[in-house]
């Protein structure tokens, strides 16, 4: 079974006094459910309902939301099901299907008889249609697909090897030949198999690509079946339209989303509030641009001007065309749609360590940078360069010492510093926010 983060913060949960009641969500096939069983066999009892497969508890809710009285209801559905209390964990699986149940979180947190997790698709889109959401009584947790350090558990690696890869970048130290080497190969690996566990499992397995790809083809299209199942208040021809055109308006210049682009006679008014629809499900990451380079950036975010990007990049290659990703694989062809992949893959990562996505264009395009991070109270900004390329924004930016101090580059080459850059392989872009708190130069 694989090593997941989510594991170490689900035992952490369980080990907590006086904890709440817990909402597991994440896109489709991150992973949740399995790492809920996980949990589930350190418990003497686990009771695990999911509310597709068995909607005859869709009803255990009628007569209120008093946690005695639900599993009450459930003993007499199911009087196999044991409840200790104290050790017994009950998972309430694919809530979107009866997504006023969280409303019932209050009294089991008050109550305090029984652990409970939440788990859902497409709980940031239902929580809207939830009475009444109990604020205070319960913990919340967004599981992505898996980021580079876990593929790389995966493939065999130690946290001591990992921590031997992150002192070179700790240091400012070129990663040793050997080093090097490896971790690009895998970091492909990692690039054709994307951050779906399912995939991963058979890329471990096989140790091919062909069924990782049939598995992401197949989470791709599904994500399409749940726009038609689940999109309310909005046309779902549209929303998938939109969901299909991601990787192809990246391969622009600029990677500006525009939604004029997508058919004729598109206008954004008829477009309107799809975007969050597919960030609250968590099938894209949005980056919006800065009016200005000034904290708070929230205050400067420019609503009409964004990026859309895949939470997974297993996405991006699922929407690419048969040739292209046979260019991929046989040509290590990563150069495609402008660099757009490794800006997606850049993007990924830095969502999963935590960090909101934020770039800057200026008015007359003489500067631009890829991302924007907050830094303590600086601003430091992350360019994704293709192959080698020079960074004529970064540069020019730096200089400006009243604004930017120092940037970070991500691209092919080893670790550097110069100039007040950092210089990073992309491979080791999971391990920016480690760097960021521990270093003491910025």
């Amino acid at each position: 079974m694989l090593r997941r983060k989510i594991d170490d913060y689900l035992l952490s949960w369980k080990q907590k006094k006086g904890k709440k009641p817990l909402i597991l969500s994440g896109a489709r096939q991150t992973g949740k459910t399995t790492a809920i069983q996980k949990l589930g066999k350190t418990y003497k009892s686990y009771v695990e309902i999911n509310f597709l497969t068995s909607p005859q508890y869709r009803k255990i809710i009628d007569n209120g939301y008093d946690s005695d009285e639900i599993v009450k209801q459930i003993s007499f559905i199911n009087p196999h099901f044991k409840f200790i209390e104290g050790d017994t964990l009950i998972l309430f699986d694919e809530i979107q299907a009866i997504p006023d149940l969280v409303t019932s979180l209050k009294s089991f947190s008050i109550s305090g008889k029984y652990d409970v997790i939440c788990s859902g698709s497409l709980l940031g889109v239902n929580y809207k249609s939830i009475s009444s959401i109990p604020v205070g009584y319960k913990e919340d947790y967004n599981l992505s697909s898996m980021d580079f350090e876990e593929f790389l558990w995966a493939k065999g690696y130690s946290d001591k090897q990992i921590d031997d890869i992150y002192s070179y970048m700790k240091d400012l130290k070129p990663l040793p030949s050997s080093y090097y080497d490896v971790l690009s190969k895998l970091f492909k690996e990692y690039i054709f198999v994307g951050g779906m566990p399912e995939a991963v499992q058979s890329f471990i397995n096989e140790g091919t690509y062909s069924l990782p790809f049939e598995i992401n083809k197949r989470i791709y299209r599904d994500y399409e079946d749940d726009i038609i199942k689940y999109v309310e208040g909005l046309d779902s021809a549209r929303v998938k339209n939109l969901y299909r055109h991601i990787s192809s308006q990246l391969a622009k210049d600029n990677h500006k989303f525009q939604i004029t682009k997508l058919s004729h006679g598109a206008r954004s008014r008829d477009y309107k509030g799809i975007k969050e629809w597919l960030l609250d499900a968590g099938i894209i990451n949005i980056a919006y641009n800065l009016g200005k380079l000034e904290l708070p950036f929230d205050l400067n975010e420019q609503s009409n001007n964004f990026r859309i990007y895949y939470s997974d990049h297993s996405l991006f290659i699922s929407s690419l065309d048969e040739e292209t990703r046979k260019d991929i694989i046989n040509n290590d062809n990563y150069q495609i749609h402008s660099g757009a992949l490794f800006e997606s893959l850049i993007s990924e990562s830095l969502i999963k360590q935590g960090y909101k996505l934020y770039f800057y264009k200026n008015e007359d395009a003489s500067i631009e940078l890829d991302f924007v991070l907050r830094y303590k109270n600086e601003i430091l900004p992350v360019e994704v360069k293709q192959g080698r390329g020079k960074s004529k924004s970064l540069n020019s930016i730096i200089k400006e010492k009243n604004l930017i101090n120092y940037g970070i580059k991500f691209m092919d080459s080893n670790i550097g510093f110069n100039d007040n850059k950092f210089t990073f392989p992309y491979f080791l872009s999971f391990l920016l926010k480690r760097f960021l708190d521990n270093i003491s130069i910025i």
